[in-house]
């Protein structure tokens, strides 16, 4: 599956031993559900996949992706093309990613985030079923 870089459940690993025990927070499930409800909000006003395809765009031209790439092939080079699957160069390469993608476009995809729930105007009582 594809990488989400924004509003995706980025839950702990204490967070899922609780999930699966039933013992997780009020707090928690309910920010759960809010993200959930926003992500549901996004895919069905077609919102999220503009907002991926600008943000591609953006991670492009400031040099993010050819980053990304060259990290890639560092990591193949040292492990050797036989001694890595793609899974474990994703799972070795994403926490650089996310640290080293821009403020400005971070700020940015938050900015367009608000717009879109002001616009669309979204309140967290309206995921509550």
């Amino acid at each position: 599956t594809q990488h989400e870089p924004f509003v995706a459940l980025h839950f702990t690993k204490a967070d899922r031993n609780q999930s699966k025990t039933g013992q997780m927070s009020d707090a928690k499930a309910k920010e759960a559900q809010v993200r959930a409800s926003i992500n549901q909000k996004l895919i069905e006003s077609g919102e999220k996949e503009r907002l991926k395809q600008i943000l591609r765009a953006k991670l492009v031209e400031c040099g993010w992706r050819d980053q990304m790439k060259n990290e890639c092939r560092e990591v193949i080079k040292r492990k050797g093309v036989d001694n890595v699957t793609a899974a474990e160069l994703v799972a070795e390469i994403t926490p650089l990613g996310r640290k080293e993608v821009p403020a400005s476009v971070k700020a940015d995809l938050l900015a367009s985030l608000r717009r879109f729930l002001t616009t669309t105007n979204y309140t967290p009582a309206q995921s509550t079923k």
